[in-house]
């Protein structure tokens, strides 16, 4: 992994020339809380335009989802003219398109098959990974787009770490009966509360449908504790700003 004070680069994809994939952090932008979709452009279109500028590529460019913690994977085939609702996963094979996802203590999950150049970004909270959204990632690429997923490779960027993620009954109650291997991704604490790693939880996913271990990076760094560099909705409110994460074929 690469970093610099304003993007973050991951390892997994250096020996890759036709792709980018990164995540932004509290150093890209200028604004004390970047958001990037919204009822209205002046919410979003100067930080989309400053996330342009550093990617060396134009606004119109950077497709988002309206993320709502569904498990909704949308394919983009060209720049959308209307916003995409309902939905928090991309998937295509077109170049010059930068799929984004939004995250302020979520997992944002990139994904990459450098054989038939297939790319998607995926928003998982709890609630997208116990409904296996990477999972519907990981099949559309190979439904759709012929993938095999011991091709694909894939990085897990920062969000809330498994020490600080303190979760209710009704969330273990759905991680036990959706994630493969749950008991290892469920840890109680000194306080009798259960601890949810959702690292873990969605590579456990990824390598349930056929990735390899080898081509799985978890970042590992926690958007909670690590607050000079990283927002948190847990700790700083809902109106926290997002980091954006995204990946784009190259033409």
């Amino acid at each position: 992994m690469h970093k610099n004070q304003e993007l973050i680069y991951y390892k997994v994809f250096a020996g890759f020339e036709n792709v980018v994939a990164f995540t932004s952090n509290k150093q890209t932008f200028d604004t004390r809380n970047p958001k990037f979709t919204g009822d209205s452009s002046e919410i979003y279109e100067n930080n989309r335009a400053l996330l342009a500028e550093k990617l060396m590529i134009k606004p119109e460019q950077l497709v988002f989802p309206r993320q709502t913690h569904t498990n909704c994977v949308a394919e983009i085939s060209d720049i959308p003219a209307n916003e995409i609702k309902e939905t928090d996963a991309l998937v295509s094979n077109k170049t010059g398109i930068c799929l984004c996802v939004q995250t302020a203590d979520c997992v944002p999950i990139l994904l990459f098959d450098p054989v038939n150049n297939v790319i998607a970004a995926v928003h998982a909270g709890w609630r997208g990974t116990v409904k296996k959204i990477a999972e519907i990632a990981v099949q559309k690429m190979v439904q759709k787009y012929n993938s095999n997923p011991k091709n694909i490779v894939a990085a897990i960027g920062p969000s809330i770490s498994p020490e600080i993620y303190e979760v209710g009954n009704e969330v273990v109650k759905e991680v036990r009966n959706s994630i493969p291997n749950a008991d290892i991704l469920l840890h109680k604490s000194n306080s009798g509360n259960f601890h949810l790693n959702l690292w873990e939880a969605n590579r456990q996913i990824l390598l349930q449908n056929g990735l390899a271990k080898k081509n799985i990076e978890v970042l590992g760094e926690c958007s909670f504790t690590e607050t000079s560099k990283y927002f948190s909705a847990r700790k700083e409110g809902v109106e926290t700003g997002r980091m954006v994460s995204g990946i784009m074929l190259l033409r």
